[in-house]
């Protein structure tokens, strides 16, 4: 038998205030959408990342904290409904609502914000890209948090595995498995960030849409790869060539994320 790190059980419920719990999973999305806007707003203050075109200002940040909200849990939990686990959610459709249960799509997510940041920019009078790339460059944190929060409930585990740091999760069964939450914290949270954070400094900003471009490629090809060491969800097993739902939904990401990159190499960097 390889030797086995111990699975740290945490109680997924951080305190109870009365009859409402306060769990892990919704300080996650909460911290991540206030880390998120923090920073956004730093990036905001900085012009020389910019140059003279028009750009969010702090009090766009500040909305963009609520349509960001709204489009990653109505269109997290939508996507889940509709690629993870429709028969299910058809048949009980009041089980929809019940978030706290968990059941979010990183995809479902991200369409919603698209969705949010295209209203958000009209609104504004700015270009889509441009408030795009704000969102881009800060939602690793929020990845990061949110699998850190899979990990504590914990759900997403890996496939079996023999390597000195597998786990045996709680309901996971007999046997020892790859720690994949942390695998995508480490991918999709920190070397996401820290990949999009010296692309800002080299002046990514300057160029509309290569930040985003950067993002999507970025995190379809970390998807992929931690979907190699990720049980995939039960209700849907392994695709056609043993590839995953993650896998699939991340093929399209990372096409438009290419060619977000090869548009904006095209194109003349704004100066300052």
């Amino acid at each position: 038998m390889p030797f086995l790190i111990a699975y740290p059980v945490i109680d997924p419920v951080l305190i109870s205030i009365g009859p409402f719990p306060i769990r892990w999973y919704a300080l996650a999305y909460i911290a991540g959408l206030i880390l998120g806007w923090a920073y956004a707003q730093y990036l905001v203050r900085q012009p020389e990342l910019w140059g003279p075109q028009p750009r969010p200002d702090a009090a766009c940040v500040d909305d963009l904290l609520v349509y960001s909200a709204l489009g990653v849990i109505l269109g997290g939990r939508l996507g889940y409904v509709l690629f993870y686990n429709p028969a299910f959610y058809f048949a009980h459709p009041l089980d929809i609502f019940q978030v706290w249960q968990g059941g979010m799509s990183f995809h479902g997510g991200f369409a919603g914000t698209v969705v949010a940041v295209y209203f958000l920019a009209k609104r504004r009078g700015l270009p889509v890209l441009r408030l795009g790339d704000v969102v881009c460059a800060v939602v690793p944190i929020g990845l990061f948090l949110g699998r850190i929060a899979n990990f504590i409930k914990p759900e997403l585990w890996g496939r079996p595995a023999d390597v000195a740091w597998a786990m045996v999760f709680p309901g996971g069964g007999p046997f020892a498995r790859h720690p994949s939450q942390l695998y995508e914290a480490a991918l999709e949270g920190v070397a996401l960030f820290l990949i999009l954070n010296a692309a800002v400094r080299l002046g990514a900003l300057r160029r509309p849409g290569l930040v985003t471009g950067i993002f999507a490629t970025g995190y379809g090809v970390a998807r992929i790869i931690c979907e190699f060491f990720r049980e995939p969800d039960p209700q849907l097993g392994f695709l056609f060539g043993g590839a995953t739902m993650g896998m699939l939904l991340s093929l399209p990401l990372i096409a438009a994320g290419v060619l977000l990159i090869l548009w904006t190499s095209r194109r003349k960097a704004v100066l300052a």
